[in-house]
């Protein structure tokens, strides 16, 4: 896939004026002409490969920061924020953004401080909702993307002297707790742990294990230990890191890059991504190869962004029956569809529920022309017992249709035929449709006691489009 291109006259300039350079001085430096520095820093040439090792080399300069620095986030973060209700009748298009960020990035990070200091975003009913350690948290990881450079390199050291060990990952965990740590794994019958999957006690110096968890969530649970020994000091950089005001975000982000860590043991970046492109990201190939569950798969998915070697940009989201996300992963795709706190009831992530264990896929359409192909499977959660409430998710996940026909799930799909339109959700979306359970937001209701559409709801102010397959 073709890197794309890197607009950061934001960060350059910042770059310059931190050093004290004039751009003549910093162009004789970088061995550019001014005219080119001036473009890059008006945001009207990207940042080639080559001036960004110039950077690095000339300015001890973290190419991270062109990522990270941006205004806003950059311009899918901008994107996402303007995709609340309270925005819908303003019908901001991507290009407005993007020229938003190049003439005035000071403005677009003014508006995305402000907006995220509020704390206050309509929901789904227009009603206000306050801010949450998830919505924190959430921020600080698509802040990175989704891909933690550092986690990823250090877990991929230590699979690779695991995998020296033995072939056997979960053995060769065990036993390098068991000898270096001095921690040993026993798993223990339901009964003596009727409401826990997995315990740590100090003080027998023991790793305890539901016999409930499956082979992939042992795995799994005993490399998140590991990592919460050896990777201590590296999460807690990054933890510190993220300033956190609230104590509750700051344990759900170090939790979040435990678990980061553990799935980057078991499917180690280089491994991982090789698979992956010989497969054509067959998620049930990738499964068995290893040793994983479905959820671990797709969301290790959303991560693969590391500089030089990028995977596909996929988006990850998990609800409930009920249409509650539990999780919500854009990474570097900048898809909207994992924003809202709605859904449309027209994406077939709804309709995995139907057929349990069963990958749909759909070609979906959004108001903007967008399409992207989604992946939909239900799974379990571990623990899950005879005689308990029933528990069940469906995992979506998603990515632009440009860049999904070499997948394996997408034999046989028709890129260029007719897509399922939706929208965001119906608070959120201006579309015509006999689905529709709510008028969108900021559009005036059209009234008329002698007719009667398809829809439950006219309104105005928009242009009339058809939201279903005929």
């Amino acid at each position: 896939m073709a890197e794309r291109k890197i607009l950061a006259g934001h960060a350059v300039r910042r770059l310059r004026r931190r050093e004290g350079l004039t751009q003549a001085a910093m162009a004789e430096m970088l061995t550019i002409s001014p005219s080119y520095l001036n473009l890059v820093e008006k945001n009207q040439r990207p940042v080639s490969a080559a001036l960004l090792v110039k950077l690095a080399e000339t300015f001890d300069f973290d190419p991270r920061a062109l990522a990270a620095g941006e205004p806003g986030g950059g311009a899918a973060a901008i994107r996402r924020r303007l995709a609340d209700p309270m925005f819908a009748d303003l019908e901001i298009d991507r290009n407005e953004v993007e020229e938003w960020l190049a003439g005035a990035p000071g403005g677009a990070e003014a508006f995305a401080r402000a907006f995220d200091r509020t704390g206050v975003t309509a929901g789904p009913d227009g009603a206000a909702a306050a801010a949450d350690p998830i919505a924190e948290l959430r921020r600080e990881i698509e802040r990175w993307r989704g891909h933690f450079a550092d986690l990823d390199a250090s877990a991929e050291t230590l699979a690779d002297e695991l995998r020296l060990g033995a072939g056997d990952l979960y053995g060769a965990i065990a036993e390098r707790l068991r000898v270096k740590h001095q921690l040993t794994i026993r798993i223990l019958p339901v009964d003596v742990m009727p409401d826990l999957l997995r315990r740590t006690d100090l003080h027998a110096r023991q790793l305890q294990l539901s016999e409930t968890l499956d082979p992939a969530s042992r795995t799994f649970a005993a490399a998140y230990q590991l990592a919460q020994i050896e990777a201590r000091d590296a999460i807690e950089a990054l933890v510190k890191g993220a300033g956190f005001a609230d104590r509750a975000a700051e344990r759900l982000y170090r939790r979040y890059l435990t678990s980061y860590f553990a799935a980057a043991v078991m499917m180690p970046y280089a491994r991982f991504l090789r698979a992956c492109e010989a497969t054509g990201y067959d998620l049930e190939l990738l499964q068995r190869r290893f040793g994983a569950g479905f959820e671990q798969v797709a969301h290790r998915l959303t991560t693969l962004q590391r500089v030089g070697a990028r995977g596909l940009p996929f988006f990850m989201v998990r609800i409930d029956r009920a249409g509650q996300a539990s999780k919500r992963f854009s990474g570097a795709s900048g898809s909207p569809l994992t924003e809202s706190d709605a859904r449309c009831p027209l994406w077939r992530v709804h309709h995995a529920f139907d057929r349990p264990g069963d990958i749909a896929v759909q070609l979906v359409e959004l108001e903007d022309g967008a399409r992207w192909l989604t992946l939909s499977r239900t799974v379990t959660p571990q623990g899950r017992r005879y005689g308990m409430v029933p528990v069940e998710f469906a995992v979506g996940l998603g990515l632009a249709a440009d860049l999904a026909d070499g997948l394996a799930a997408a034999r046989g799909v028709d890129f260029k035929g007719e897509a399922t339109p939706i929208g965001l959700s119906c608070r959120a979306c201006g579309r015509i449709c006999p689905q529709r359970s709510a008028p969108p937001a900021g559009r005036a209701l059209l009234i008329n006691e002698r007719e009667r559409g398809v829809s439950a709801f006219t309104f105005g102010g928009i242009e009339r489009r058809r939201a279903w397959l005929s």
